[in-house]
């Protein structure tokens, strides 16, 4: 018997490295459905929601270097919609498989119609529909290669009748290419980028993700030029560990002393990074950009030079060319400043809070703690972040997935089934806001469904809290950021796995530490406290002026309770600013 047209598209996801498809099956897939189960080296992921199943796979996209989700007719098309747009912005190989309604019945406004083209163009590079069963394979090889080769989101268009088809072999390679050139500047623009850093007293190195895969040339052309060493969060872990060098993270997220190296310098080295904030960037010194991908070049600072080029490739060919630097003063300024920095971060760590108030730094440094070296993490966005991006520390085997680019709610869960499917090897703990677990608060289901072993998180501080935050720096009193939430314990018990809530500080530790040694799934539920603030590294006098009105606003509200909350619970941060 002749195969068809789904069984067909299921070998070449086979021959491309796919291991599972996280999707919801129905109408127009179920032919796929059928030829993953008889085809035995995929598994189908019975996510509740397309969105969770999408997330899933944008992490195990970053993990593994490519994956596989699918949704049906219309409503399972506008579900994935969002977490493909984390994948795409995030820059990982995702193949989305979109199955649509008989190509006998387009543009007749047909029973869950949908017009995939147009719906996922804005977050796919290639997205196209297959209507013959001769167009499938090569629209399919097509739209794999575009995505490993681009880095992003390819959706491929399958009528559920076109599915059922005999298979029509090929004229066109079926092979997966994968390839890895070398990409560098030109060896003139080399010369010209050695001769400044050369002469420059004061550099300040700054990664990105795509300096994650070159950590030891970064660490030693920090060494030759005695400079200090940022990263974005989503650098961090390729980056931070094993660097004496490292002055921590800038921008919403870091700390004082990466923004201070970065403006204290001279010459300011990009590497890797598309940092989105203008507003963290110096103005005054020189800045040069190196970049895989060169449309990125110059569009969040003015540069003095813009390369295109792989960073480990082109630190390779720099470092040659380098005369290695003997005064350490700057350098040294800057690592005692980061000391300091850290040394205030333990405030908080040793506070701890009180019952129901437990302040969410000691919890992240806990998890830091305690959590294993090779540990896979996962971060809501929001206040998470933050306790993540502060208090989780890189160590050359762990991971950090969040939504960084894309900014979602709701990501940490569904992206820690993805690793977990992907890495059962691998501890994986997610670091989860209230507000983002609500969202997508079916998919426990799923975690418990493949019994995966996966550590939740839950920082309960019972409101959108970084939404609250931001609401108070513009002088607005937060309106509508509560939640009344569920017992989340409760919750994670009726989906038959172990659920507990903590909300006194010395049950933290303990209950943190029994929660890793546990074999199957767990949530804790933290009650931490609501008025913790995450101050940027940057403060600016109108959020000063923005968040003393917010307060005068909520005592003249009659919420004098928690303006007094608000400031005691942060005391060292408005010590730091007065």
């Amino acid at each position: 018997m002749a195969k068809n047209v789904a069984e067909q598209l299921v070998e070449m996801l086979v021959e491309a490295g796919v291991k599972r498809v996280y999707a919801v099956t129905g109408d127009s897939l179920n032919y796929f459905n059928d030829a993953v189960r008889r085809n035995g080296k995929i598994k189908w992921i019975h996510v509740r929601n397309e969105e969770a199943g999408a997330f899933a796979a944008a992490a195990e996209a970053e993990l593994d270097g490519i994956a596989c989700c699918a949704g049906s007719c219309g409503p399972g098309h506008v579900h994935l919609i969002n977490g493909l747009y984390d994948a795409h912005r995030s820059h990982v190989p995702v193949i989305a498989i979109a199955s649509t309604i008989p190509t006998g019945e387009f543009g007749t406004e047909f029973f869950q119609e949908t017009n995939t083209i147009k719906l996922f163009d804005d977050c796919s590079y290639y997205n196209q529909v297959a209507t013959t069963a001769e167009q499938a394979p090569r629209m399919f090889q097509t739209a794999i290669q575009t995505a490993i080769h681009k880095k992003g989101v390819s959706v491929f268009g399958l009528p559920g009748d076109v599915a059922e088809m005999d298979a029509v072999e090929s004229v066109t390679a079926m092979q997966i290419f994968r390839n890895k050139p070398v990409i560098r500047p030109s060896d003139g623009e080399l010369a010209t980028l050695a001769e400044l850093l050369n002469e420059e007293k004061k550099v300040m190195i700054y990664c990105g993700i795509g300096a994650s895969e070159a950590h030891d040339e970064v660490v030693e052309l920090a060494s030759k030029l005695k400079a200090p060493v940022g990263f974005s969060f989503r650098g961090k872990m390729g980056i931070q560990y094993d660097n004496p060098y490292s002055v921590g993270m800038t921008g919403l997220l870091g700390q004082p002393s990466g923004y201070h190296a970065m403006h204290d310098a001279d010459l300011v080295l990009l590497l890797g990074t598309d940092f989105p904030y203008v507003n963290f960037m110096p103005v005054k010194n020189k800045i040069i950009q190196i970049d895989e991908r060169p449309e990125r070049l110059g569009r969040r600072a003015k540069l003095t030079m813009g390369l295109c080029g792989d960073v480990a490739d082109s630190l390779k060919a720099l470092l040659p060319l380098l005369t290695a630097k003997t005064d350490d003063k700057f350098l040294k300024s800057q690592l005692e400043f980061y000391e300091k920095v850290k040394e205030n971060q333990q405030v908080y760590v040793k506070d701890q809070g009180k019952e129901n108030k437990i302040q969410p730094e000691f919890v992240a440094e806990t998890i830091n703690r305690l959590a294993a070296h090779d540990a896979i993490f996962t971060v809501d966005t929001g206040m998470c972040c933050v306790w993540g991006a502060r208090f989780i520390d890189g160590t050359g085997k762990r991971k950090m997935l969040g939504s960084f680019n894309h900014g979602s709610m709701a990501n940490a869960m569904p992206m820690a089934i993805g690793a977990a499917l992907a890495h059962p090897e691998q501890p994986v703990i997610a670091l989860c806001g209230d507000g983002g677990l609500s969202m997508l608060l079916g998919d426990l289901a799923t975690i418990k469904q493949y019994n995966l072993p996966i550590k939740l998180v839950v920082f309960n501080n019972r409101a959108l809290g970084m939404v609250k935050l931001e609401m108070e720096v513009d002088g607005l009193p937060d309106n509508e950021t509560d939640m009344v939430n569920p017992d989340f314990a409760l919750v994670a018990q009726a989906m038959g796995f172990k659920g507990i809530t903590v909300s006194k500080p010395d049950e933290v530790e303990t209950a943190i530490a029994n929660a890793l040694t546990e074999s199957g799934p767990v949530l804790l539920n933290i009650m931490t406290n609501p008025n913790a603030l995450a101050m940027p590294p940057k403060i600016e006098w109108a959020q000063i002026k923005g968040m003393t009105e917010s307060m005068a606003k909520l005592m003249l509200g009659g919420k004098m309770t928690e303006v007094f909350d608000t400031i005691k619970s942060n005391y060292k941060h408005f010590g730091e600013v007065l």
